[in-house]
């Protein structure tokens, strides 16, 4: 299911719509094994495990260039071996079907990029 969410292309939010309501975005996180759903469901976030420092700069820049060509900017945090991605649509102060599109396609960037980058580590890394 990740896949077919993989292939599709966000949409430009410019507000006015619904947040997900708690419902519809756990069903559609479980497309996106590994996510984490935060934030009274406003919020979407995985940590990625990458080998070190220039793995991670290289992930978290892969992931910088996808977000500019899908319109949609995650929040990232990285440091040696991990890089945190958090996801919500800032105008409607949770989730769209946006969030979802790109973690599908941020775990298929990590898969590229290396095979243990889809590795979680705990939330408290």
């Amino acid at each position: 299911m990740a896949e077919a969410l993989a292939e599709k292309v966000c949409t430009p939010c410019r507000g006015g719509v619904p947040p997900l309501t708690a419902e519809e975005a756990a069903r559609d996180l479980a497309q996106v094994p590994g996510w984490e759903l935060l934030d009274d469901a406003r919020l979407i976030r995985r940590t990625f495990r990458l080998k070190n420092f220039r793995e991670a700069l290289a992930f978290v820049q892969s992931v910088g260039e996808l977000a500019e060509a899908e319109g949609h900017h995650p929040e990232i945090c990285f440091g040696w071996g991990y890089a945190t991605v958090s996801l919500r649509t800032k105008k409607i102060k949770g989730l769209h079907e946006n969030d979802f599109i790109m973690a599908a396609k941020i775990d298929r960037l990590a898969g590229e990029a290396n095979p243990h980058a889809a590795q979680d580590l705990p939330t408290s890394a």
